[in-house]
């Protein structure tokens, strides 16, 4: 059986004065009056031997857009009718959460949405438990994928045990350019002295074309993601990351005693459009990696979890979820202010952001361990579930005008 391939995708209003002000942040969202990078991912998938359902979860940056980014999804979809797709947005979204308080895990609605990437993805689990799916593929919608056998491969290994005796339920390929270039630029300038990113992600990417093929990782990457029923059933993505979801999956298949595998003859080319500027994303940064320190020195009072350590997930991202984060962060803002391009804004970050995100990461990363605890208990009782599933397969619709709850008054006179 081939699996369900999940295929997140983000949008954000037109181009206009104020833009930029919105309640989510992605990296690159594609502006709703644009088609995007969606129609060449889907043109690469067209081709993939065995591509059964897709489920393509349309995430906005606010709400009043929902409609309009559907409503532009489904126009690019109706050019590709072998594909079969299933749109995930509002009106799907109200159905789940009804569901969900229906079944008395109200208390997990604020992880099961369409705002921010854990949240997403979570969404993705569950509507693939309800399809009764045993393996899923994650495919981001600025990738492309140039092997018809893309999930041939991806399935292989899954279920199987190691030479060490370790059973694979979650492996990830690994993203290339056109040239099929694996390594992220080197080139750092100065301002990155304590900041040496890349250095790390190539270091732990160095040895991907070694023997064995498929081996323990410190790496995931969220657009060639493969997980079997055991792991994404037992195991969520968290909501309260800022980014880099896939690499903290790690840390939380960890957690639960298990791990993310590598395989080095499984990978996607990734094109993402350019982006404008990098000290927004630099600050995203700063808040996702004091929010895993925090998060790793919390888990250290769960006694039924396995430790985690910064140097277990070394060379990347162990040094970024250390004690020096902090430093680490305001150093590198100062420096690439004073290097020029953005001052402003990195100097804001420098100024705000540690004391910030250390304030985000203390509210926040006990709120993971809580959802984690009733999310297995959750997907079981909506494995296959009936009154969804009839919902996700096409044979009941919903009404957008429904989504509100309030429906007509039927005059029986």
């Amino acid at each position: 059986m081939y699996p369900c391939v999940i295929l997140p995708t983000f949008w954000t209003r037109r181009r206009t004065r104020g833009s930029e002000r919105s309640q989510a942040v992605y990296d690159h969202p594609t502006p709703v009056d644009q088609d995007g990078t969606l129609p060449e991912l889907l043109k690469s998938l067209d081709e993939v031997r065995g591509l059964g359902r897709v489920l393509v979860l349309v995430a906005t940056t606010e709400p009043s857009i929902e409609h309009e980014a559907e409503d532009r999804v489904k126009g690019i979809l109706a050019d590709f009718p072998n594909i079969d797709a299933l749109v995930v947005g509002g009106a799907e979204m109200g159905s789940l959460h009804r569901r969900m308080e229906q079944l008395e895990f109200a208390d997990l609605i604020s992880g099961v949405s369409l705002t921010g990437y854990g949240a997403v993805r979570n969404v993705g689990l569950i509507a693939a438990a309800v399809l009764g799916s045993e393996t899923v593929v994650f495919v981001d919608d600025d990738q492309i994928v140039t092997d018809p056998a893309f999930l041939e491969v991806a399935l292989e290994g899954i279920g199987e045990r190691t030479a060490s005796g370790k059973v694979i339920m979650a492996k990830s390929g690994f993203y290339t350019d056109d040239a099929g270039n694996y390594h992220a630029k080197d080139t750092a300038p100065w301002s990155d002295t304590f900041w040496r990113q890349n250095d790390s992600y190539n270091e732990a990417l160095a040895s991907v074309t070694a023997p064995p093929r498929i081996r323990p990782s410190t790496l995931a990457f969220g657009g060639c993601l493969a997980l079997h029923r055991d792991m994404y059933c037992n195991v969520s993505f968290d909501p309260w990351v800022a980014r880099g979801e896939d690499i903290d999956y790690v840390i939380n298949a960890r957690m639960h005693g298990g791990d993310v595998f590598l395989d080095g003859e499984w990978s996607i080319v990734h094109k993402p459009p350019a982006v404008a500027g990098t000290a927004r994303q630099f600050r995203q940064d700063v808040f996702r990696f004091i929010y895993e320190h925090r998060k790793l020195e919390f888990s250290k009072s769960q006694v039924d979890l396995r430790q985690v350590t910064p140097d277990s997930l070394m060379p990347y991202p162990g040094q970024f979820v250390s004690s020096s984060i902090g430093w680490r962060a305001r150093m590198t803002a100062v420096l690439r202010g004073l290097a020029g391009g953005e001052r402003r804004e990195y100097f804001t970050v420098a100024r705000t952001a540690v004391p910030q995100a250390s304030s985000y990461a203390r509210a926040n990363c006990e709120y993971y361990f809580a959802f984690q605890r009733r999310w297995p208990i959750m997907m079981d009782r909506l494995w296959e579930d009936i009154a969804l599933k009839s919902l996700f397969t096409g044979e009941r619709r919903v009404d957008r005008s429904a989504i509100t709850g309030r429906f007509p008054v039927i005059r029986t006179d």
